[in-house]
């Protein structure tokens, strides 16, 4: 792994035809290398370039671009070097070109009177997206099936693709039950495909067409499934599977009869022969494996998908995802012994293309929470992956976004900190992604005139900072200031300052409220799963309950059991409030006099900014309440009980706020955790009743 580095040399070289404001740059591009990535990054960089600043032209250019391969440097390494009117692009491969290319784009485009030597290279070489699609899904619903359409799209893939290129996001990986029957038509179980002759010649070609587009722009793909599940076809024609029929994605005991290992080692193998610019391909030892010791699951996995990979014309890459439970249900537990047998399975596995990848799910399915790490999939973890060293593998931490779909988010000193905890030498990336929600057609936005073609073009910066941080964790601010300044000129470092602010309101909720599994919180909506009951408000009383998974927040009961006082400089409910109040009243200062009229992205961009800080201070008088409460049950002073209403009345007016700011702007949308709910459609508006129900049961305590 190399080291990530950042040099920006002192010497610049001016360019002299800046002080004329009227001729423009002429730019010429000279390159005679044949790589693919390469000629997609010089099309990029013509098509992109401001016209009314440059022009592309050989004749007396001011600058000459040119193009060089050298692989010392490093997989995806760059380096600007400038010498009077030449700059030269060099790469450790093409992906290394096309970054120094968009560096370029960047410098350009921001007006700069200078341009910068520059070299970066990867500090991770693993950073990837997952991506759920939406057929064969993990979960059902409304708000998965309307994205259909977009991901059956090939201008969508160009799109998201370039973002990811952009973002030097350099892993694409495509999640979802049994994906094999839209990629093949097995010559051995024909009958598992219900798809008409030219059906599948559409399906191939969409698939032939997005990995060779991935491929273009130096991002590896990657097709992940869970187990057992088969197509329904196969289902009905063998009497096996039944779950499967009807997309059932979680079952309590999984069909293991040995047609579907044989049908599933037929897939593997012939979707590897069948489409060449697929990079590799991952397993998930569940939702289907109920029933079975995790022994059994990875046996099977080794007669079935494994002995597909085996049969293959050529090697893959292979991503083995660690089991979700240690014994035979189909929720998550860890335990040590698992932990020990899977690794010796990973040790001597031979059958991949380079170093196998396995991935741990970052506190569970709540990434976006603390850089601390409380805990995986199941529970908390041994050192059996990473003690001893690994050879035959690496390990990716897996950030899962169930908590932040609407609004705006960009935090990068909670991405460079978690890096910083985490990036041990096992360590070769990260996944981020979400599980119930899928960023392709954009259904949210209510309001026209706006930018945003795809749902994630409104998540821009999320995007940018995890995809530039994860390459080089150094990148400075003002990379993301310049963004936000090039989208809105004059509003940039505010912009990027108060949305940095009113991020961390997302991951303090979701660390003190230490959630699970998906559904147990979703913090944008103040939310969480109860049985029974669906998706409802997070109450006061959970709140008194609750112990952060960060041991650097004290709960309410600990607090009051030690006098109300802090605990070897940890923080208390109290001072974490008032610090959220803190931070999120300045945000609001800061962009109280933003003039949106007549540009609904920026509207957008500050109407998230408030809805967070409000959000926020929502949050923190209702945990000064919860702190009042407590104290009253604990000694019935009604005092306290009048305090804790003061607070929960101050929560309950900005909550109120919450729903004026996002009413004219979000209409109700379907959302995955809502099928609780009987699929009602979710707005901050339906959850105020709520809101208002448990201020109204406060006060009637004081009766």
């Amino acid at each position: 792994m190399k080291k990530c580095f950042f040099t920006c040399v002192s010497t610049f070289l001016l360019l002299v035809s800046c002080s004329d404001s009227e001729k423009r740059l002429t730019l010429d591009i000279q390159n005679s290398l044949q790589n693919s990535t390469v000629k997609y990054a010089i099309n990029e960089f013509r098509t992109k370039l401001d016209t009314t600043k440059f022009v592309l032209n050989s004749t007396e250019p001011d600058w000459v671009i040119s193009t060089e391969l050298d692989s010392s440097l490093g997989d995806e390494a760059f380096d600007i070097s400038v010498s009077n009117n030449k700059l030269v692009v060099t790469g450790g491969n093409g992906a290394g070109i096309m970054y120094g290319f968009s560096n370029l784009k960047e410098q350009f485009a921001n007006g700069n009177t200078v341009i910068e030597p520059v070299q970066e290279s990867p500090r991770f070489e693993f950073r990837a997206l997952k991506f759920n699609l939406p057929w064969s899904s993990y979960r059902n619903g409304e708000a998965l099936d309307l994205h259909r359409e977009t991901c059956r799209d090939t201008v969508f893939w160009r799109s998201f693709l370039d973002m990811m290129a952009e973002n030097r996001f350099n892993k694409l990986t495509l999640w979802n039950l049994h994906p094999f029957n839209y990629l093949v038509k097995t010559k051995k179980y024909p009958e598992a495909n219900g798809f008409s002759d030219t059906e599948m010649k559409e399906w191939e070609s969409f698939w032939h067409s997005l990995f060779k587009m991935a491929k273009d722009r130096g991002i590896e793909t990657y097709l992940i499934n869970w187990n057992i599940f088969v197509s329904p076809e196969f289902a009905k024609a063998h009497n096996v599977a039944k779950y499967s029929i009807d997309n059932e994605y979680f079952t309590e005991k999984g069909d293991t009869s040995p047609i579907i290992k044989d049908y599933m080692a037929e897939s593997v193998k012939e979707v590897i022969d069948k489409y060449p610019n697929l990079t590799g391909l991952g397993i998930t030892l569940g939702e289907g494996m109920g029933g079975m010791t995790a022994e059994e699951r990875e046996e099977w996995l080794l007669d079935g998908y494994i002995q597909g990979m085996r049969s293959a014309s050529r090697k893959v890459k292979f991503i083995h995802r660690v089991p979700l439970s240690a014994g035979k249900g189909s929720g998550g537990s860890t335990s040590a012994s698992v932990e020990q047998m899977t690794r010796r399975t990973l040790d001597t596995l031979s059958i991949a293309k380079g170093p196998i990848n396995i991935e741990l799910k970052f506190n569970w399915s709540h990434g976006l929470t603390t850089p601390y790490l409380a805990k995986v999939h199941g529970g908390e973890l041994t050192d059996a992956y990473w003690n001893p060293m690994p050879e035959n593998y690496r390990l990716a931490w897996m950030i899962r976004n169930e908590d932040v779909f609407v609004l705006r988010w960009g935090q990068p000193d909670f991405i460079r900190d978690h890096i910083k905890e985490n990036g041990h030498p096992y360590v070769n990336g990260y996944f981020v992604g979400s599980e119930t929600y899928i960023p392709a057609k954009d259904y949210i936005t209510s309001l026209p005139n706006t930018s945003y073609r795809y749902a994630f073009d409104r998540q821009w910066m999320f995007y940018k900072t995890w995809g530039r941080l994860l390459y080089n964790p150094k990148t400075p601010d003002q990379v993301f200031i310049d963004a936000f300044d090039s989208r809105f000129p004059g509003y940039g470092k505010k912009l990027f300052e108060s949305q940095s602010l009113v991020s961390q309101v997302p991951l303090i909720v979701a660390t003190y409220w230490d959630a699970t599994w998906d559904h147990t919180l979703y913090t944008e909506g103040f939310i969480g799963l109860t049985h029974p009951g669906g998706m409802k408000l997070l109450s006061l009383e959970q709140m008194i309950e609750k112990q952060p998974m960060d041991p650097k927040f004290m709960g309410i009961e600990e607090f009051l059991a030690n006098g109300s006082k802090q605990i070897d400089g940890r923080t208390t409910p109290i001072q974490l409030a008032d610090s959220i109040n803190s931070f999120c009243s300045k945000a609001l200062e800061d962009v109280e006099h933003t003039d949106t009229a007549n540009n609904n992205d920026l509207l957008y961009e500050v109407s998230d900014i408030q809805t967070w800080a409000h959000l926020g201070i929502y949050f923190a008088e209702k945990l000064k309440a919860a702190v009042a409460y407590q104290q009253y049950l604990e000694s019935e002073n009604k005092d306290f009980l009048e305090q804790s209403i003061k607070n929960l009345e101050k929560a309950t007016q900005h909550w109120h706020k919450v729903v004026e700011i996002t009413s004219p702007i979000y209409d109700p949308m379907p959302l995955q955790p809502y099928e609780h709910n009987d699929n009602e459609l979710f707005h901050w508006s339906k959850v105020e009743e709520e809101v208002q129900q448990e201020l109204k049961w406060l006060k009637n305590e004081l009766k």
